[in-house]
């Protein structure tokens, strides 16, 4: 009796081909939409952990004065000195490296080429805690930084601008005033999530860049990375106790440096688009409901239609509940056409559309599942009413009907 229900369920959707596929289309779209939107946000969320960690693994920055936004600190506050990079790397635990920093706006000049970038003073566990590679060449030797030699490793972009297709090692650019030789090219890294371009610096030792550039001793910012496994929040917890104890900072005061952690800020990002990602894939799956709307409709135009062929059915001895189970069949099969159809297209979709947006392709079978199952729960919940209309009409009044 079943597989009979089926096949008389088909047949009506075929005769009514049209009008079946208009039914099913609120369906196909909400399917489709929540598995969008769905792969979108978790690629989303996926490419944005990515970027935070080419910003270093388990990394950690201390800037001077109090985090007032975006761009960092105060510029009132005491600079840091090398002798607090010490003390951290010397009494803080599980610290894989420690890395001082100093930036300045530069303009790096190679034969009739100019690029404006930024130029970091540093030492090579700048390398180690930001994750960065050597493509050509090589980092700093001991003499170069103990020394405070004029070289120089560049990123991809500056290689790109003042080089073009040129290998650059060995070559001289100008940065300011002075003369640096190129020691090697860092790997490449690409946008950060903030939007700005990694590969657009230069690195020197930091004892050149104090002497030859940026004219004084201060320390602008560290970079430190904590050991794996070890926790960051006990890291940050130690050196802000210890940068309070050589800064002099009384008890009740507020600190006058900022420790930044890259796990709250990866966290936090990822959290933010988890959420948005939720709240999209709710708005789409409004249309499954509008869709179930469109089903009930349909199959009460159809019971009012097929008033006389049900009453013959109900004549000669078809039971309700016979009648019920047609119905309630016909709008099952329109949904989980509308659910199979919608699944087609949001997978191939959000293939392309990841491809354009450029990030990582994340299909969840689970959200695939939910919104099959969503769509043929909408059939039967909505395909029930119209269905029990027609199983509860009268057989005289059903076969009088015009």
């Amino acid at each position: 009796m079943y597989l009979q229900t089926l096949f008389i369920a088909l047949s009506e959707i075929r005769r009514n081909a049209m009008r079946s596929f208009l039914t099913v289309l609120g369906i196909i779209i909400g399917v489709s939409a929540v598995i969008i939107m769905s792969t979108i946000g978790q690629g989303a969320t996926a490419k944005v952990t990515a970027d935070i960690a080419k910003l270093g693994s388990n990394m950690l920055s201390i800037r001077p004065g109090q985090m007032r936004g975006p761009g960092g600190a105060s510029s009132e506050a005491r600079p840091l000195e090398m002798a607090d990079v010490e003390a951290i790397a010397r009494e803080v635990a599980d610290l894989e490296a420690v890395a001082p920093t100093s930036t300045k706006g530069v303009t790096a000049v190679y034969g009739n080429t100019n690029w404006s970038t930024s130029v970091i003073g540093t030492t090579n566990q700048y390398l180690a805690v930001r994750d960065w590679t050597i493509a050509e060449g090589r980092a700093f030797s001991d003499g170069e930084m103990r020394g405070g030699k004029l070289v120089c490793i560049i990123g991809e972009t500056v290689r790109k601008e003042l080089f073009g297709g040129q290998n650059p090692v060995g070559e001289k650019i100008r940065i300011g005033r002075h003369s640096c030789r190129v020691a090697g090219i860092l790997g490449p890294k690409g946008l950060s999530s903030f939007g700005s371009d990694q590969d657009d610096t230069i690195l020197i030792p930091l004892e050149a860049f104090q002497s030859k550039i940026g004219g004084n001793r201060d320390i602008s910012r560290i970079f430190l990375s904590v050991n794996e496994g070890a926790s960051t929040e006990k890291a940050q917890e130690d050196i802000s106790r210890l940068l309070r104890e050589r800064r002099k900072i009384r008890p009740k005061e507020g600190d006058d440096f900022f420790v930044f952690d890259m796990k709250e800020v990866s966290d936090t990002m990822a959290g933010t688009t988890e959420v948005l990602t939720t709240l999209l894939s709710a708005v789409a799956a409004v249309s499954l409901l509008v869709g179930g709307i469109g089903i009930m409709n349909i199959m009460l135009v159809s019971v009012t239609e097929r008033t006389r062929e049900i009453g013959i059915r109900l004549a000669i001895g078809a039971r309700e509940y016979e009648v019920l189970l047609q119905f309630l069949v016909e709008a099952v099969v329109l949904s989980t056409l509308g659910g199979i159809t919608g699944i087609i297209l949001g997978v191939s979709s959000s293939f392309g559309l990841t491809k354009f947006l450029n990030v990582p392709y994340v299909l969840d079978p689970l959200m695939i599942l939910v919104a099959f199952i969503f769509a043929t729960a909408i059939g039967i919940i909505f395909g029930f009413f119209p269905a029990r209309k027609a199983a509860r009409l009268n057989p005289i009044d059903a076969l009088r009907h015009e």
